[in-house]
């Protein structure tokens, strides 16, 4: 009797798999590139801080290859009208020093006194000359020449400086490119001549524009003027703060019309009312920060364009003959339908539908030929 020995590899001896195999066979793996990573025990117990939040990349949307998805298309950004530049707080309206016109006045009398006091001193007066006797005097020496001098800069300094403040109007004064003040007090005054000054008109005004182009709701060109009342409010700002208030008023007017769409009177959309509230409100926004101060922005004339005006006349006339027609002819279904109702309940007829029509044809022609119209 034979027996047969079978050899199993040292390796794979005590080795059997949990599906019953029996030892020796390796089993079959699941995955077909899996791959065990050993990690170090240490690593399992570090005391590590919080990781650093790290900021993420927004993701780009786009088209999925091979997938027919299209891309997503994202909302452009809104764009934000800049706010309007803010006044320089430094530059800001406030009152000058000034003195009375009795100041000047009595500084220069006092050096008118001083000029005839050292004449008199030279011995250059002559006798009885203003109430004085004569005097020999010693002539025109260092002194004297001195005394000229001090006594004819206060005359010129005194009244150099007398000035006259008119109501609704104020100086702005102004020395070596800095703002010194404004003057708005009336009556004569003393002002330091050496420092320059420049007249404001502060009083309420009002300026009518000239023909500006503008369009209507519609999208039509439009010749406008507009009636504008204003005035300066900060004469800080309103000479300092740009080149020329006037101008810059002027400016804004024409780029509200630009942005404002002005109706024609009689229109069904407020007309040039409501144009004029969103143009005043939009002009006294930009003009705020100049220091001019705007009460009211009107259209007072408001015409079309020569190139359509020709057309916007057509379709004027054309649509109140449409509502003219339209008017004329509900009140005739109206007397038509009064008619026939009176002559069918007060029992003078009795009509079947088709001489009802034909009784409703034969009104309806009756009462348009006496209206002069045709249907």
């Amino acid at each position: 009797m034979s027996t047969t020995t079978s050899h199993t590899p040292s390796g794979a001896e005590g080795q059997s798999d949990g599906s019953g195999a029996g030892p020796g066979v390796r089993p079959a793996r699941l995955i077909q590139n899996e791959a065990t990573t050993e990690i170090p025990v240490h690593l399992l117990f570090r005391d590590d801080p919080d990781p650093v939040a790290m900021p993420l990349r927004p993701a780009v949307v786009a088209r999925r290859q091979g997938t027919g998805e299209q891309p997503r298309l994202r909302r452009p950004a809104a764009v934000r009208r800049r706010p309007l530049p803010r006044a320089d707080p430094e530059l800001a309206e406030r009152p000058a020093r000034v003195l009375p016109g009795a100041a000047g006045l009595l500084a220069g009398a006092c050096g008118l006194t001083g000029c005839a006091a050292t004449t008199w001193w030279a011995g250059l007066l002559p006798a009885g000359a203003l109430g004085l006797p004569a005097y020999a005097g010693a002539g025109l020496g260092p002194a004297q020449w001195a005394a000229y001098a001090g006594a004819g800069l206060l005359g010129a300094f005194g009244l150099g400086g007398l000035t006259r403040g008119l109501t609704g109007r104020a100086w702005v004064l102004g020395l070596f490119g800095r703002y010194r003040g404004t003057v708005r007090r009336t009556g004569l005054l003393w002002v330091n001549p050496l420092v320059p000054r420049r007249r404001v008109d502060v009083r309420l005004r009002h300026w009518r524009s000239e023909t500006m182009p503008a369009t209507d709701p519609d999208g039509l060109a439009l010749r406008v003027v507009v009636l504008v009342v204003w005035r300066v409010r900060d004469t800080a700002r309103a000479l300092l703060g740009v080149d020329d208030h006037e101008t810059y008023l002027r400016e804004c007017v024409e780029a509200a019309l630009a942005r404002v769409p002005v109706e024609p009177a009689g229109g069904t959309r407020g007309g040039t009312t409501a144009a004029g509230d969103a143009l005043t409100r939009l002009v006294a926004e930009e003009t705020a920060p100049v220091g001019v101060e705007v009460f009211s922005v009107q259209p007072v004339r408001v015409e079309y364009a020569p190139e359509v005006a020709a057309a916007v006349h057509r379709r004027r006339i054309a649509a109140l003959d449409a509502r003219q027609r339209a008017s004329m002819l509900g009140s005739v279904v109206d007397s038509v339908e009064d008619t026939v109702t009176r002559l069918t309940v007060r029992g003078l007829v009795e009509l079947d539908d088709y001489e009802r029509k034909v009784l409703v044809r034969d009104l309806t022609v009756a009462f348009c030929s006496g209206r002069g119209e045709p249907v």
